[in-house]
């Protein structure tokens, strides 16, 4: 779909601001006037993580203004294989802060906007008002419904970008213009369903593909040049080397968006048994090598996949995946006779895995608070993370 520029031009370049976009200004659909759009937007990007990388990068080189970018993490060794914007001297660092930095070595000429805050339904308004252009990179779905319904309030348009292990997706969403995220999924997916990318993992480069994609299309926005994405999602298989179309609809009987709400609910975060699971039924990394010390009898399960076992595991732990005790496979495989202790990386699908247990008659089981990284990070520090 064309639509027509988002953002009025600037008033002028600077000798030196022609210089630096000399590329950009010989483009006859670019030109001057592009580029002094491009000088006069304020563009958001919601996390300084793998998409938000090589967004902040490319914008910023682009010569976007006014750039901003909200995050509330900090730098850890696991981002640098992918997270380009950050390097091992950040480590520890804000990501906010190692952005700022990298974004000023790129582009001394952009205004560098930090928010380090949690998005939540209680200051996404206030904090995406002052921004032409919303870029999405985030990886857990109760952000995605809280930018989708923020931006269709405020009538602002988002581009959103998708990574998971070799498969990405891109789109633009617009409620003024067809349809906005809920149209594409209307409803999350159950709690457990959609592993992230720190449980699933992500080739690095997907990064890059997907955040290029999303800096193009936030460039054709602002300039009014080419046929976005509004209407469309771009399917991108790596492994195949394949870029794909779906074509999306605006939903006419959809409910339509008028306030903020409570997006963990929405996304039922942890599903509603897990929850009634956990209750009394935790127990930390600490209590944990309390019971091996006392020589507890105890069946330590580990119900994280094959290839997260073999990069690390807690001594002692047997390999049950949590899909095989959902489904009640390796249900006959458990003790009735002494307690079952579970764990997963952090805690999320030891407590899934919990439900289910709790469900099939087995009342003596727990699971472990933080999983195997609160273990290498609590009890043994020769473990690595990941």
């Amino acid at each position: 779909m064309s639509l027509p520029p988002l953002v009025e031009p600037a008033a002028e370049l600077t000798v030196d601001e022609v210089r630096r976009y000399s590329r950009h200004l010989i483009i006859p659909d670019v030109g001057m006037d592009g580029q002094k759009r491009l000088k006069n937007a304020k563009v958001l990007v919601v996390g300084g993580g793998g998409l938000g990388s090589p967004a902040l990068l490319y914008l910023a080189a682009a010569g976007v203004g006014t750039l901003g970018v909200i995050d509330f993490d900090v730098v850890d060794e696991s981002n640098l294989q992918r997270q380009v914007i950050h390097g091992q001297s950040d480590i520890g660092k804000p990501k906010v802060q190692s952005a700022q930095e990298s974004v000023a070595e790129i582009n001394p000429y952009v205004n560098f906007v930090a928010h380090e805050t949690q998005l939540d339904n209680t200051n996404a308004l206030e904090i995406f008002e002052p921004y032409d252009l919303i870029l999405d990179g985030t990886d857990n779905f109760a952000t995605r419904y809280l930018v989708n319904d923020a931006c269709v309030i405020l009538g602002k348009p988002y581009v959103w970008g998708s990574i998971f292990r070799f498969d990405g997706q891109v789109s633009v969403f617009w409620d003024e213009y067809g349809p906005n995220y809920r149209d594409l999924y209307p409803e999350a997916p159950p709690p457990g369903m959609v592993p992230s990318c720190a449980e699933g993992g992500v080739l690095g480069v997907l990064c890059a593909s997907i955040g290029s994609a999303m800096v193009t299309e936030a460039i054709k926005l602002i300039t009014g040049i080419g046929e976005t994405l509004v209407g469309r999602l771009m399917i991108y298989d790596a492994l195949a080397m394949t870029w794909n179309t779906v074509k999306v609809q605006k939903d006419p009987e959809a409910e339509p968006v008028k306030e903020l709400i409570d997006y963990d609910a929405f996304c039922g975060v942890v599903s509603d048994e897990a929850q009634d699971a956990v209750l009394g039924s935790t127990i930390s990394v600490k209590q944990l090598k309390e019971k091996f010390d006392r020589g507890d009898k105890f069946l330590l399960v580990d119900v994280r996949e094959p290839h997260e076992y073999e990069i690390v595991k807690i001594p002692g732990s047997v390999l049950i995946p949590k899909d095989r005790i959902l489904s009640g496979e390796a249900l006959a495989e458990l003790p009735q006779d002494k307690p079952i202790v579970l764990h997963c990386k952090t805690g999320g699908r030891s407590a899934e895995a919990l439900a289910a247990l709790k469900q099939a008659g087995f009342a003596d089981a727990t699971h472990v608070q933080g999983g195997v990284t609160a273990w290498a990070q609590q009890i043994d520090n020769s473990l690595p993370t990941y």
